[in-house]
C-alpha cells in the first residue's frame, strides 16, 4: 500500500530527475533548489531510474556490433540478434548493464505490440537485470507464465524469478509454477506433475505467444551453482559427462545434444522441445558463457538472441575455428 512518505519520495525523485536529465543541473545545484543534501539527490535520481520514471535509449549500435549481429544471425538462422556494446572494464556488472539496456529496448517493442498477450518466462540473473530496466507500460491484458519451477530444492523463493518483477513493470497478471526447478528424484517429479494446478499452469504456459529465457552454465559462476540449485557433486557429474549448458533445466553438450545425466530428467517445467518452432528469445552475457551459448544455439530452438559484444566475439571466433577445421 502506497504511503504518504512513498508519495513524497516519488514526487521528489521525479522533480530531481527532471532537473538532472532535462534541466542539465548538477547534483549540487539540485540539492540547493530542493533543500536537501547532494547525497539525497543521488538517492532520489537512483530511485527515479529504478522505479521506471526515467526512460532513455541510445539509438543505433557500433559498426562492429552490427557486423557480429549479421554474422551470427546468418550462421544460426536467427530472426533477431542484438549485440550490446562492450562497456569496458570486463566486470560482470558492466556486461549486465549493457545487456539489460539492449534487452529492455527490444522487449519494450515486443510488449507494446498487441500480438503478445501471453509470455512464458524463465529465470536468471540476466533476465532479472533486463526486466528491472524495462520502463513501466500499461499491459493489464498480459499474462506472464512461469515455464519452469519457481522454487529452489529447499522450497525457498528464487530471487532471480522474474514473474513478479515483470508484473510490476507491465501491470499484467503473473502465474508462478509452485514447484522446485529440479525435483529430488523422478518419483517426486511425478508427484508434482499429478497436481491439477501444475498441469493447468504448464498447459497454459505451452500456449504462450513468445518465450523469454536465459542460458545457464554449469561453471562455478553459473546461476545453478551460485544459488545452490545443484550440489557440488551434481556439478562434477554434469561436467564429467560433457554438459556445458542449462537450457530450461535440461543439460546440453557442446554439440547441442542432451547430456547423458539423469538430473535433467528431474527438471519440473517445459522442455525446450515443447517450444521448438515458436518465438524463443534468449538473453545471455559474459565470455564465460561461450560454450553454453553455442550449445543452446545448436539446438535450433532459439529464434532471437540478445548478448554482449565480448561474448559475441568469442562465439564468432569459436564458430570460425570450427568451420576452418571442417573445411
Amino acid at each position: 500500500m502506497q504511503t504518504r512518505e512513498d508519495d513524497w519520495t516519488s514526487y521528489m525523485a521525479i522533480r530531481a530527475a527532471w532537473l538532472s536529465f532535462v534541466g542539465g543541473r548538477t547534483q549540487g545545484e539540485i540539492a540547493s533548489q530542493l533543500g536537501v543534501s547532494p547525497a539525497k539527490v543521488h538517492r532520489l535520481i537512483a530511485h527515479a531510474q529504478k522505479a521506471g520514471y526515467v526512460k532513455f535509449q541510445v539509438d543505433g549500435r557500433p559498426m562492429e556490433c552490427l557486423q557480429l549481429e549479421k554474422e551470427l544471425s546468418h550462421y544460426f538462422s536467427l530472426t533477431n540478434c542484438i549485440i550490446a556494446p562492450d562497456l569496458g572494464g570486463g566486470d560482470d556488472e558492466a556486461v549486465l548493464r549493457a545487456i539489460a539496456v539492449s534487452a529492455s529496448q527490444f522487449l519494450t517493442g515486443l510488449l507494446t505490440g498487441a500480438h503478445v498477450t501471453r509470455l512464458g518466462v524463465g529465470m536468471g540473473r540476466t533476465l532479472t537485470a533486463a526486466v528491472e530496466s524495462l520502463p513501466k507500460t500499461a499491459r493489464s491484458d498480459l499474462e506472464i507464465m512461469s515455464i519452469c519451477g519457481s522454487l529452489t530444492r529447499t522450497l525457498a523463493a528464487n530471487p532471480y524469478d522474474i514473474v513478479q518483477k515483470m508484473q510490476e513493470r507491465t501491470g499484467g497478471i503473473g502465474y508462478y509454477l509452485p514447484v522446485p526447478y529440479f525435483a529430488e528424484n523422478l518419483d517426486e517429479k511425478a508427484m508434482f506433475l499429478t497436481q491439477r494446478s501444475v498441469q493447468d499452469l504448464m498447459a497454459r504456459a505451452r500456449q504462450s505467444d513468445a518465450f523469454l529465457i536465459g542460458i545457464g552454465s554449469v561453471e562455478n559462476e553459473g546461476h545453478l551453482v551460485q544459488r545452490g540449485m545443484i550440489s557440488k557433486q551434481e556439478q562434477e557429474e554434469l561436467m564429467s559427462c560433457g554438459a556445458v549448458c542449462d537450457l530450461m533445466g535440461r543439460f546440453l553438450t557442446i554439440e547441442g545434444e542432451l547430456a547423458p545425466d539423469p538430473l535433467g530428467d528431474c527438471a519440473v517445467g517445459l522442455h525446450f522441445d515443447e517450444v521448438r518452432g515458436r518465438r524463443v528469445i534468449a538473453l545471455v552475457g559474459g565470455e564465460s558463457k561461450v560454450d553454453a551459448t553455442l550449445a543452446a544455439l545448436r539446438t535450433g530452438v532459439i529464434t532471437d538472441l540478445v548478448a554482449d559484444e565480448t561474448l559475441a566475439r568469442a562465439l564468432s571466433s569459436r564458430v570460425g575455428l570450427q568451420l576452418a577445421q571442417s573445411a
